[in-house]
């Protein structure tokens, strides 16, 4: 059986949509067409790709077999069709963002607004974990990462700093022994990462403060800022984050941490239109918060 590129486009389309119509609406032709194509692939291929059920066209083992080439084949045409067209033709396709919790959900997630509307063919996906890059630079297009990258494999440079202080709330330090150095912390409740599982180093803010693991501990950093906001405890927290939520205060005001994001792109991908928007979107962004990131302590009075 030899299968074409336009081949793999109707079967993805039908694998995605799981319905004659709406793949063929996707593909802009008729959805008999779209039958006719798989019924020939179907009996070129001596077995069935799909099964027929009530609740839509559902890939066999066969079909879920061939996913994972028919998208590889997918994102090839789609990526010489951009390497040819550069920036004059329209963004389509994919681009897979890899950057920690905070960055993503607080930095870049608020940011993607007009860009999206100006992209509406494009998919942006959005994958937060603190943790070390992927050794595969096929899991990403564009990362954003705490750690300078050392593969070969991908380009890299400097994206924004940004600056860790000590939160809690207002009615937390009132009800708990004042904090006046870092050795007060001691009798504090304190809320940061999970120890035995962070390996980023430079997320080990408390570890340079304190002899005893925090009481509170979360891989999750939303999990870390809503403790802290609802008063159990005091949490080292980007800047960016807590500036903006008026229920938590700067302890030990003078204390900071400054830290820093790069940015990291597959050397395969640099050329790509797509993905070079989206790292001049990630630049925009950057710009717009600086004040959050590494700006005073509390925002400026209007």
């Amino acid at each position: 059986m030899e299968l074409s590129a336009d081949d793999l486009r109707v079967f993805l389309a039908l694998a995605r949509h799981g319905r004659l119509v709406q793949a063929a609406a996707a593909l802009g032709v008729d959805h008999t067409t779209v039958g006719r194509r798989i019924t020939a692939m179907e009996r070129a291929a001596g077995h069935r790709l799909f099964d027929r059920t009530a609740a839509g066209w559902v890939p066999t083992a066969a079909g879920r077999a061939l996913l994972e080439p028919a998208a590889s084949v997918e994102a090839a045409v789609q990526d010489a069709t951009q390497r040819l067209g550069r920036r004059g033709s329209a963004l389509s396709g994919t681009v897979r963002v890899l950057a920690p919790d905070g960055f993503g959900t607080f930095v870049l997630a608020p940011g993607l607004g007009p860009f999206v509307r100006a992209n509406p063919d494009l998919v942006v996906e959005i994958v937060t974990a603190t943790a070390h890059l992927p050794p595969a630079s096929r899991e990403f297009d564009v990362a954003v990462t705490l750690e300078a990258p050392s593969s070969a494999r991908v380009a890299r440079r400097h994206l924004t700093d940004y600056l860790l202080r000590l939160y809690a709330t207002e009615e937390y330090l009132a009800a708990n022994p004042p904090v006046r150095l870092p050795e007060d912390l001691a009798a504090h409740t304190l809320i940061h990462y999970v120890d035995a599982l962070l390996d980023v180093p430079p997320l080990r803010v408390l570890a340079d403060l304190l002899r005893r693991p925090p009481a509170v501990q979360s891989t999750n950093f939303v999990v870390q800022w809503q403790a802290a906001a609802a008063g159990v405890g005091i949490a080292p927290l980007p800047q960016y984050v807590a500036r903006t939520d008026p229920r938590l205060v700067p302890v030990l005001p003078a204390l900071e941490f400054r830290r820093r994001y790069w940015l990291a792109v597959p050397r395969e991908h640099a050329d790509l239109a797509r993905v070079e928007a989206v790292t001049e979107l990630l630049d925009a962004v950057v710009r717009e918060r600086a004040d959050d990131l590494l700006g005073p302590l509390a925002p400026v009075a209007p």
